[in-house]
């Protein structure tokens, strides 16, 4: 059975299978309506919004989008406005340059090799400019209903924490969040995954105390109390 030490050095083992599901099933629950907390219209928007993403939060990108997709809300638009005028709407967020840089070639691209429509295929998808995997699992489980997993930090953390999942690095624990989730859950055990890491589970001092699926987790070192 996999295993990974905690901060306090003792053991976190990985759930069972029937483990997993109730724990999955649990924040289902809890949360039946999780979704992405980004702002989007369409394929083309959510992909300049997780583009964006990188290394910024949410809100930040959704203060920025708010603005930028009132003027530019297609990749002609995009390509039109240029790195110099997408900057001036981005320029809050981290890494601003370089993904203005990204957003205008990936709309030229998506133009030029898809009539400006989004790919709904991995390979495609990864090949534009600040496209990784992560953004791709992103796009293709909300835009195209894929059953991907897109593993940021807090899924990574959540993962190897509780037990649900262990593995040294994102790409492990992404293939065995998707081998150990059931098939029926996984498309959606995305957005429960990400919103407890948040909210709940967090990196510092998760709240134990007050999470639904404490009962399965496997961390060593639960705080239960206030």
């Amino acid at each position: 059975m996999a295993e990974k030490n905690t901060t306090s050095g003792k053991k976190v083992t990985a759930m069972s299978l029937a483990e997993v599901r109730d724990f999955i099933e649990i924040l289902a629950k809890e949360n039946p309506d999780a979704k992405s907390e980004l702002n989007y219209t369409s394929p083309y928007t959510l992909l300049v919004a997780v583009v964006l993403s990188a290394q910024a939060t949410d809100a930040s990108v959704n203060k920025a989008t708010e603005k930028l997709f009132k003027i530019a809300s297609t990749p002609a638009d995009i390509v039109a406005l240029g790195e110099d005028g997408v900057a001036q709407y981005i320029n809050s967020i981290g890494l601003w340059r370089a993904k203005s840089r990204n957003v205008v070639a990936l709309s030229q691209q998506l133009i030029e090799h898809y009539n400006s429509e989004v790919p709904g295929e991995r390979k495609a998808l990864e090949a534009l400019p600040g496209v990784g995997r992560k953004t791709a699992n992103v796009i293709l489980n909300i835009a195209f209903n894929q059953n991907t997993m897109a593993v940021d930090t807090h899924i990574f953390r959540l993962g190897n924490r509780t037990g649900l999942a262990i593995g040294k690095d994102v790409l492990a624990v992404e293939k065995a969040l998707v081998r150990r989730i059931p098939k029926e859950l996984l498309r959606d055990s995305h957005h429960w995954l990400i919103l407890h890491g948040r909210y709940i589970c967090k990196a510092r001092k998760p709240e134990c105390w007050r999470c639904p699926a404490t009962e399965v987790c496997h961390y060593p070192d639960k705080n239960l109390v206030v």
